[in-house]
């Protein structure tokens, strides 16, 4: 008896994952009050109610495309900050972060963006406390770098996290609606414009030294 030549597997396809990134090209095209589910069911190839198989609601895709990014970018923020680097290169650091989040995927750091984190609507107050722990731990890389002389106090941590991350946030919107220039060269600019506009305000002044010269 002589053994049958196996079968070829077709690869597994994951449909929730073409529902969610066929969402993200929706949401940014057309805007997400803009869309229906349908839409999205059309945009990912599937069957209208495979979209509700795995999602209860467009915001439930909504929500669920904020919760993979910014879960992402805290913990991208948590490893930054383990590193044993100056408090500017960790702020560089987490700029590049997110400059190179855009960079990959303009489309859904987009809707993130206009969709939630700049929204006055009932999703940037869901995930609020989300949005906050962004800041709270920005605000601990600085808080530390002060206790170290690194930085001055005289703004505070709260504040120098808001600019920080705020600054950043306002250069994607600029991309986003075609107000500022978008190339390689200026993403690279970008992520250490934004440090040195915010850490130059921040840095501790040298300690001074006489001008050496006499009367």
């Amino acid at each position: 008896m002589t053994n049958a030549a196996p079968t070829a597997r077709s690869p597994v396809v994951d449909k929730r994952r073409i529902i969610l990134d066929a969402a993200v090209r929706v949401f940014a095209r057309r805007g997400f009050h803009a869309c229906r589910v349908s839409d999205i069911a059309d945009e990912a190839g599937v069957a209208y109610g495979l979209v509700y198989h795995y999602f209860g609601s467009k915001d439930e895709v909504l929500d669920t495309l904020f919760l993979e990014r910014w879960s992402v970018m805290l913990e991208a923020i948590g490893e930054i900050d383990q590193q044993d680097i100056a408090a500017r290169e960790k702020l560089h650091g987490i700029a590049s972060f997110i400059v190179d989040s855009y960079r990959h995927d303009p489309e859904l750091m987009k809707v993130i963006i206009v969709e939630v984190t700049r929204a006055a609507n009932s999703f940037g107050q869901t995930h609020l406390h989300l949005i906050r722990e962004a800041y709270t731990r920005i605000a601990a890389i600085v808080a530390k770098a002060q206790a170290s002389g690194e930085f001055r106090s005289e703004v505070t941590a709260e504040f120098a996290a808001m600019a920080f991350y705020g600054a950043i946030e306002q250069v994607l919107t600029g991309w986003i609606f075609g107000l500022l220039s978008e190339d390689a060269h200026d993403y690279d600019e970008a992520k250490s414009f934004v440090v040195e506009t915010i850490c130059t305000g921040l840095d501790s002044p040298p300690p001074w030294r006489g001008s050496g010269t006499s009367a």
